[in-house]
């Protein structure tokens, strides 16, 4: 088991894997198109005047509206801009900025944190009806603009990590955040945390290594024994389609709640799974012709698969599987970005330009949500808190509320 160890304020990378297989630092993000805001239209001319007049006075209102919209907390939208079950909530946050995570506090569910790109932090107390910026000064210290990429709560103890490398804790649910020294010899950029219980928590990076510690994060114990790229290449010869071609990085990966892992390669080739206790990273030939977008886990304990260009496909039977079903989805050619269940037999799928899907069968059929077609955004991550409790989280600030 390699471990980070703590030495003069800083955590030092002991890997018991040799230099060779080290992989290079790097993370490939996608490029993410912008989506122009749409304000109210004006009020109708009180008097008749000119064009021109009228023009300036449509522009005066236009950008006092956009404005008052980035400046101030604005609530729930109207119930003309509710989205069938969902509605949209405004940020308080400049155009252009990707929202990356989402979680709330177990001990106290109305209070939640949203992250995401340009230094994003915001926080609701209300349940997410509304959402103010939060300042974390020790992140504030240096000049970086931080890329908030994932967040988790075990009680009132709470995780942030971020991209250039960062890692916040909280023990008061999310009150005061304390930074945590990380060392530079860390594998990868880190993407994803998961709190796990007093002071624990596991992490990820994108190079595949999976860290877990016990005393807040001042010690880490590698939970893999050796590094994507050494076991692709140690595993070739069983024919793992397109590992010649690994990059050595992910491009996504979800947990499941006991704990397995399943990413994908960053070309799409192929994908990898992880259970706890195995001592490294399980490669898997991908069942179906165009390249992978994402995977993620059912609410039964099986796979769902996206590829690129919007095709949706569920692993038979549950556990892990390189056996998939395609099944039939309405996304108009755009990508399937990202898939979050509500329950057992209810799931939202969301994806590009706005498209917002449902199945209430466990998968077996899906249904567009047409009114969510008018969202000028990509949609990227369905998470859902409780069956109550769910967020679609877009670009340009776009936040989707779930009101059932």
């Amino acid at each position: 088991m390699a471990s980070l160890q703590l030495c003069d304020g800083y955590l030092l990378s002991k890997p018991s894997v040799s230099p060779r297989n080290r992989l290079p630092q790097r993370i490939s993000h996608r490029l993410i198109p912008k989506a122009s805001a749409s304000p109210p239209p004006p009020p109708p001319p009180s008097s008749s005047s000119s064009s021109l007049s009228l023009t300036r006075r449509d522009l005066l209102y236009q950008s006092a509206a956009v404005s008052l919209s980035l400046s101030s907390i604005v609530g729930p939208a109207k119930a003309d801009e509710q989205l069938s079950e969902w509605e949209r909530v405004f940020l308080p946050i400049d155009p252009g900025v990707v929202l990356l995570d989402i979680a709330f506090v177990p001990d106290e569910p109305s209070r939640g944190f949203l992250l995401g790109t340009r230094q994003t932090l915001l926080e609701t107390k209300d349940g997410g009806n509304t959402w103010a910026p939060r300042s974390i000064p020790s992140a504030e210290e240096e000049d970086f603009n931080y890329r908030f990429n994932s967040i988790s709560f075990k009680g009132k103890e709470g995780w942030i990590i971020g991209k250039p490398a960062i890692l916040l804790y909280t023990a008061d649910a999310g009150e005061n955040w304390d930074r945590i020294p990380l060392s530079s010899q860390l594998p990868g950029d880190m993407v994803f945390i998961e709190a796990t219980g007093e002071k624990s928590a596991e992490m990820v990076t994108d190079e595949g290594a999976i860290y877990v510690t016990s005393n807040k994060g001042y010690n880490w114990k590698a939970a893999i024994q050796e590094t994507v790229s050494a076991t692709l290449n140690r595993t070739v010869s069983s024919g793992i389609s397109g590992a010649s071609y690994y990059t050595g990085t992910f491009s996504a990966v979800n947990r499941s709640p006991d704990g397995r892992y399943v990413a994908v390669s960053s070309r799409g080739n192929f994908f990898l799974t992880w259970e706890p206790g195995q001592p490294y990273w399980q490669p898997h030939n991908r069942a179906v012709a165009r390249r992978i977008q994402n995977m993620g886990w059912r609410a039964d304990g099986g796979l769902w698969l996206l590829v690129r260009g919007g095709g949706l496909y569920l692993s038979k039977g549950t556990g892990i599987s390189e056996e998939f079903d395609e099944v039939p989805v309405q996304s108009r050619g755009f990508g399937i970005l990202d898939v979050g269940y509500r329950s057992e037999e209810e799931a939202w799928a969301a994806g590009g330009s706005g498209i917002l899907l449902r199945t209430r069968n466990g998968g077996k059929s899906w249904n567009r949500d047409k009114a969510a077609d008018n969202i000028a955004a990509n949609l990227y991550a369905v998470k859902f808190v409780d069956d109550k409790k769910g967020f679609v989280l877009g670009n340009d600030g776009v936040l989707l509320r779930y009101v059932g």
